[in-house]
This record gives C-alpha cells, sequence and structure tokens, in this order.
C-alpha cells in the first residue's frame, strides 16, 4: 500500500502504463512457447498497443510508399524482430524506391537463365522496389557480411524442388558480392550443387529431391505426369546427403501439383513398378510428409543442427483469381494484388493443412518460414514469358501466346524469393 501510494504520488501515467505493459509482456514470455513463424503456425504476443503509425505518402503511380526506412524512421513503432513474438505472415507490401536490390542478373553470375527476367526482356523494374512490411514488426534488412559471418565454419543445405533451387540461388546471389572472386566458387551438378565462401569455411548448397521422398521421376525427369510414382515411405537414398549439415532448410510444393490425383507405391520399385495405388493427392503427400518427418525425428541431432521447412510457392494461373478478368494468367501483371487475405487457386490448402499437422507433431523443432500468404499478393513476380522452356529461352512466337507459355511458377531474381530469404537471415 506504501509504494502503490508513493506510485501516485511521484510516478506519472504513462511511466505506470509503461511499467504495467513490461510486467504483463513478462508473464506472456513465460508462460507462451510459439516454435515456428507464421500466423498459421504461430500464437504470437503483441506488445502494447502502438501510440503511432509509420507515416505513408503517395507515390507518383498512385501506390503507397515508406516516407523513409522503417529501421530508421522514428514514428514507426512496431518492435524490432524477435522470433518468439513475430508474424511475419501478416503484413502488407509497401512500394519503397529508396530499396535496391543486393544484386542483379547481370551482376550474379550464378542465376538461371529461367529467373534472368531483367537479361530476357523484361523491362519493367517496379517489382523490384516493393518491400514486404509486417504488421507488427520490423524485418531485419538482409546483410550480407552477417549473413555470412553467421555462417561461418557451416554447412546450409536447400533441400527441395526448383522454387527451392529459386530461393537458393536468391540466397547466393544475395552474399556472393562482398566475397572477392579468389575466395568463392561454385560447383554445379544435376542432383547437387555447392557453393563456398572459402575465407569463412562456409557452403551454401543445394540438393534436388522435389518430393523429398524418391520417385521414379526426381532423377531421370518423367515428362508425363501420369507416369510418375511416388515412393512415399522411401528417403534413405536421398536423405543421406543431408547427414552432417548445419542448417536444412527443406520445401516440397510444384511437383504435386500436377494433377487432383497422385500414385504412390509402399517398398521397392518391383515388378515394373507395379503395385502402385493412386490417391487424392493431399494423401500421399501427407504420407511423404510422415516419412521425412520420421527421418527428422529419428536422425537429427538438434544440438548440431536446425531445420526449416517453407511452406508453398502459390501459382498464378488463373487472373481471374484476382479480379482481372480480361488478363492472360500472370503476363503483363506489374504490381500486387492489394486485397487483404488475397488467396487463389494456386495455393493447395489441404497440403497446407497436412504440413500443419505432420510438423505439430514432430519430436525435432522445426521452424515453419511461412511465405505463402505474402506470395499470393506477388503475381506482378513470376518469370513469365522472361523466363525459358526446355533450356530454351521462348522465342518471339512463344512470347505472345502467354496462355500457353507464360511461367506463373517460378520467380525472376532479384524478386520475390529475396524477401523470404530475408525471413530466414532473420531467423538464423
Amino acid at each position: 500500500m506504501g509504494w502503490a501510494k508513493y506510485a501516485r504520488g511521484k510516478l506519472s501515467l504513462p511511466v505506470i502504463t509503461g511499467i504495467f505493459c513490461a510486467l504483463t509482456f513478462t508473464v506472456l514470455l513465460y508462460t507462451e512457447r510459439i516454435t515456428t513463424s507464421s500466423s498459421g503456425f504461430h500464437f504470437g504476443i503483441k506488445t502494447c498497443p502502438r501510440r503511432n503509425a509509420a507515416k505513408l505518402k503517395k507515390h507518383h503511380t498512385g501506390v503507397r510508399e515508406l516516407k523513409s526506412s522503417p529501421l530508421d524512421n522514428p514514428t514507426d513503432d512496431r518492435f524490432v524482430f524477435d522470433p518468439e513474438e513475430c508474424s511475419l505472415n501478416n503484413g502488407k507490401w509497401v512500394f519503397n524506391t529508396s530499396i535496391k536490390p543486393l544484386y542483379t542478373d547481370r551482376t550474379c553470375p550464378y542465376i538461371d537463365r529461367q529467373y534472368s527476367c531483367t537479361k530476357n526482356g523484361r523491362d519493367d523494374s517496379d517489382y523490384l522496389h516493393w518491400e514486404w512490411r509486417p504488421d507488427d514488426c520490423i524485418l531485419p534488412r538482409f546483410d550480407p557480411k552477417i549473413a555470412l559471418r553467421k555462417l561461418q565454419g557451416k554447412r546450409i543445405m536447400f533441400v527441395g524442388d526448383s522454387i527451392q533451387r529459386n530461393m537458393w540461388e536468391s540466397f547466393v546471389c544475395l552474399v556472393q558480392s562482398v566475397i572477392p572472386e579468389g575466395e568463392k566458387s561454385m560447383k554445379l551438378g544435376r542432383v547437387y550443387s555447392v557453393f563456398k565462401a572459402k575465407e569463412y569455411n562456409a557452403s551454401i548448397e543445394f540438393y534436388w529431391a522435389p518430393f523429398l521422398v524418391e520417385s521414379n521421376t526426381d532423377i531421370h525427369i518423367i515428362a508425363d505426369s501420369k507416369q510418375r510414382i511416388i515412393k512415399v515411405d522411401s528417403i534413405a537414398e536421398r536423405a543421406k546427403q543431408w547427414l552432417g549439415v548445419d542448417i536444412l532448410v527443406f520445401n516440397t510444393y510444384v511437383w504435386w501439383m500436377s494433377g487432383v490425383k497422385a500414385k504412390a507405391l509402399w517398398g521397392e520399385f518391383a515388378n515394373g513398378e507395379e503395385g502402385y495405388e493412386e490417391f487424392d493427392t493431399p494423401i500421399p503427400y501427407k504420407l511423404a510428409l510422415r516419412t521425412w518427418a520420421n527421418w527428422i525425428d529419428s536422425t537429427i541431432d538438434t544440438n548440431k543442427t536446425k531445420v526449416f521447412f517453407t511452406t508453398m510457392s502459390p501459382t498464378h494461373q488463373r487472373n481471374e483469381d484476382w479480379g482481372n478478368m480480361n488478363g492472360t494468367r500472370c503476363f503483363n501483371e506489374t504490381r500486387p494484388v492489394m486485397k487483404k487475405g488475397h488467396w487463389g487457386v494456386g495455393s493447395n490448402k489441404d497440403l497446407m493443412k497436412a504440413v500443419v499437422d505432420v510438423i505439430g507433431r514432430m519430436k525435432v523443432p522445426v521452424t515453419v518460414l511461412n511465405i505463402t500468404q505474402l506470395s499470393e499478393y506477388r503475381i506482378d513476380g513470376h518469370a513469365s514469358v522472361y523466363g525459358e522452356l526446355g533450356g530454351k529461352l521462348l522465342t518471339d512466337k512463344q512470347k505472345a501466346d502467354p496462355s500457353n507459355f507464360a511461367d506463373c511458377i517460378h520467380w525472376c531474381l532479384p524478386g520475390v524469393p529475396d524477401t523470404w530469404n530475408r525471413m530466414l537471415y532473420a531467423y538464423l
């Protein structure tokens, strides 16, 4: 009672409010345990109500733009990113001309032609200046030197499909510019590729495993998706390449979306691959994820290795999803969808639920990088007609036929995958 009487006499209301907020936050911090990064996987703790909002101004195109960097803006009262508090999944894309990519497809020699949109003729550049701004916290800018120091003496491996390769090449390009020519190397392979930063004794690796589990098509690719058979209970042959890695970043999605059903096989490929069963895709997807999860739980030493899982990267094949009734898929889209919570047919909620269910039951902690919602907005970021098909750049005739040839799956580099890597960087 004496202290309360003293406080009323000596302390101002804002100070008392601040003390109350701090005590409340401390209690919550010790009573909640948060393990993943998205709103679907993350039960975030919010600080006391914000007093001010970041000031915005109109860009000449009518797009909202940050008046200054949120990292330097004293009116921006979002808290600095903390994985125990912040959901990176909730936010908006803000147009910010002060943001310049850390590389281009001309300064980074490691970008596949499939993702080299500017070199392949894309002449608009607004898609390079959108910055993801979480609602509650500030996402750190990617600092190549700090990233390399975090990776010193370590191996980081991206495992998955061509979207994961998209992310891997982005990460390599984000760091390579600060490494002297004689201190870096790249070795490309059909299945396994590795970039080395010699001064830091660090390697940034990619391993091709589009289903994570084994199949009859992941090494020698079968173009006809109806002939693909997935060994949903077999992972050892692929997974032996993941042993000893310090940071593993997994994904699997695009190859599961080739049809409504998928062919699954248990055991060895015996009798000419007979004995498979055909299921609605979410069933073998979940079975494959369980096989992956069992391997992680039984093999990974959490004192040595940290595990991430990247959620599905949306495809934007249906322009009606975002209301452009006269458009052609993602072709000629030059700005994101601004409708909050936009979700198109290119993101499968059943597969998303399978990820939640499987990872939620794992013993080894897995940090989920939920890239799906923020990427759903970015209909403008795809390679479209500025990529390649079958190892060859599109001809002028093919470019004139975007309904058949626009790539609305993969992403231009630099571009959206750089934001995915900002998220990963924040957790490293």
